[in-house]
């Protein structure tokens, strides 16, 4: 195992900036995940990682060892890639063993690691047959088994379920999780689902145009997010935002959104009064307000137009429109609303999340609560 450092890297296609001075640390052992839109420069710095690309500018570090002009056999790092890159004239045995048969290992060596490797991705029963012969999981369990056997200091994922069906991808994200569980090795995976960042990393950094946007545990991320960016890109369904301003009150702080609803905000909040601001709230965060609400349990309220029901037997999405604005409500429960019809919601108050409009920078330092409660 290994840590890597990178420290100010930049990378250059042209005349075009990929990847604009970017820092990270991935400790020793962890599985950290770069997740960001297409083109924010996550798999451009996989392949620099991995010596596949030159970069222009700063330092790549894997352990004690700057990197850098080093060639990719020389770095000790096994990478696993989106269109499986196995080599169709080989059976599975022999792609699996291959880089072991270059490192000149001798015949019993190979046999050994591969039978074990395969056993652990259940692949025993697939060694003689080809890669046309298997199915996409097939061949992307025989992929990460060429890398796994290799035993490197570095993984490196490169959106490996990319190309697999939902069900199928759930099912090999939970394996590569219990994979890394049992080797304990350092990974990087990039993908542009953050619902695969969240399960898997110990540690996600967020990119954007190049740049790391934040990055920091998964819970963290998902409770405070430190930009508008990452709100909308961790979380599922998104992070609902609603225009307003800040109000000051005779009790406080409270947050005016357009229609008149003034919700209390009981953080400090780096905003002067009247100031403009962008309320985030998170679809789980909302509750139905109904007439046999408790006495001032309906303050705040917000009134927002059914538009769409979308219903998967444990919970209920309710697609809205308020002021304008798209709001998303996810329940535990089931309803029939009908659409064109007005509902009343209600926000969990304590994690509210405040945003600049022209910055899109967080503004409030309110703590979010506890992930167990």
């Amino acid at each position: 195992m290994a840590s890597v450092l990178i420290r100010g890297v930049e990378k250059q296609f042209g005349r075009t900036p990929v990847l604009r001075g970017v820092d990270i640390s991935v400790p020793d052992g962890s599985f950290t995940v770069l997740v960001g839109p297409s083109g924010c420069g996550k798999s451009t710095l996989l392949r620099l990682i991995a010596g596949l690309e030159e970069l222009n500018g700063g330092e790549i570090r894997i352990g004690d060892t700057i990197v850098n002009r080093l060639p990719p056999k020389a770095r000790d790092v096994a990478m696993v890639f989106q269109n499986y890159a196995l080599y169709p004239h080989m059976t599975v045995r022999e792609n699996l063993g291959f880089s072991l048969l270059l490192a000149r290992e001798s015949k019993q060596s190979i046999g050994a690691k591969v039978a074990r490797v395969a056993e652990s991705l259940g692949l025993g029963e697939l060694l003689d047959r080809y890669p046309r012969q298997l199915s996409g999981g097939q061949r992307q369990r025989v992929a990460m088994g060429r890398a796994i056997v290799r035993a490197p200091r570095v993984f490196l994922f490169d959106e490996p379920l990319s190309n697999l069906d939902a069900q199928l991808r759930v099912a090999l994200r939970a394996e590569i999780k219990l994979l890394y569980q049992r080797l304990q090795t350092t990974a990087i995976y990039v993908t542009h689902d953050q619902i695969e960042a969240m399960t898997l990393a110990d540690q996600i950094v967020v990119m954007r145009d190049g740049r790391i946007e934040q990055a920091g545990a998964p819970l963290e991320l998902y409770d405070r997010p430190q930009s508008r960016f990452v709100a909308s890109f961790i979380g599922s369904p998104c992070m609902n935002f609603l225009p307003g301003r800040v109000q000051r009150t005779g009790s406080g702080t409270a947050l005016l959104l357009h229609d008149g609803t003034s919700l209390p905000f009981t953080g400090e909040l780096a905003a002067e009064p009247e100031q403009p601001v962008v309320l985030g709230i998170r679809p789980e965060h909302l509750r139905l307000v109904n007439g046999s609400s408790a006495p001032g349990e309906s303050a705040g309220a917000i009134a927002a137009q059914v538009k769409l029901v979308e219903s998967t037997g444990a919970e209920t999405l309710v697609g809205c429109e308020h002021q304008g604005q798209a709001l998303s409500l996810l329940l535990r429960e089931r309803h029939s609303f009908q659409p064109g019809s007005t509902i009343r919601v209600a926000a969990d108050l304590e994690r509210l999340h405040v945003f600049d409009p022209d910055s899109g920078r967080r503004i409030d330092s309110g703590i979010a609560r506890p992930a167990s409660s």
